[in-house]
């Protein structure tokens, strides 16, 4: 059995996306593998991705989750179906179709705690796995420079971040550029000790050398061998230095 489980997050709202994301990025299990908007941008994903739990948005224009749960819930191989919406009422219809899970917005970091755990349980899972089967992929990142193919190891890259329409990183042996979306970068390197500061940065846990407090509950961050110093948004802050601190 795979040691992550392959997550979904449908919500027509670009922040509730973010929020739950973030939100969820402190489970070394969860790997988040595609976004939806709508009802029926998530049944096409999920057909396409076949995740192991999709996230799922209540209200939502055209088809709501309810419908698109139902769905779901025929497919060949149907995903286990968490909640996620400001609106109680929807929780008794919800569970008609073997919602796993009804989360009330804006999410509380103990019941969210509580959903993974019980989506743990039912895919026969635990947060040990991962250090007890196998420990971390081997594979490499290519990135093509002037013609060529590098392929850097993951371990050495010391951050990542998203300028215009390029992704630059940052590692060790080099700057390299690509054109891949900083969100996709994510997804394929979330079983590493990467980690979003900021909208438009990843960071390597391992090479942060120091927190320093900056404005308005913001803070920057020291980076091993670099100069310069990279900014963490308030809103990532307390879930980083949870993350840094055994």
């Amino acid at each position: 059995m795979e040691s992550y489980i392959k997550t979904l997050i449908v919500d027509d709202e670009l922040y509730s996306r973010d929020e739950l994301k973030f939100l969820l990025q402190s489970y070394p299990n969860i790997q988040i593998i595609g976004e939806a908007e709508s009802g029926e941008s998530a049944i096409m994903k999920a057909i396409q991705l076949q995740p192991d739990v999709v996230f799922l948005d209540v209200e939502m224009p055209r088809m709501s989750g309810i419908e698109a749960a139902k769905a779901l819930n025929e497919l060949k191989k149907p995903p286990l179906v968490v909640f996620a919406t400001a609106y109680p009422q929807f929780a008794v219809e919800a569970f008609r179709y073997d919602a796993i899970d009804y989360l009330l917005k804006p999410f509380d970091e103990n019941q969210l705690k509580e959903t993974v755990e019980r989506i743990e349980r039912k895919l026969g899972m635990t947060l040990q796995s991962q250090d007890q089967g196998g420990g971390k992929p081997t594979g490499k990142l290519a990135v093509e420079s002037e013609g060529e193919i590098f392929y850097l190891d993951p371990s050495e890259i010391l951050y990542i971040f998203r300028d215009d329409k390029v992704t630059k990183i940052i590692a060790k042996s080099g700057e390299y550029e690509m054109k891949t979306p900083l969100k996709d970068l994510e997804s394929r390197l979330s079983m590493y000790d990467f980690f979003r500061i900021h909208k438009g940065y990843l960071v390597n846990l391992k090479y942060i050398t120091k927190l320093t407090p900056w404005f308005n509950g913001a803070y920057q961050l020291k980076i091993e061998g670099r100069k310069e110093l990279l900014s963490v948004s308030r809103n990532y802050v307390k879930a980083l230095r949870k993350k840094l601190e055994i």
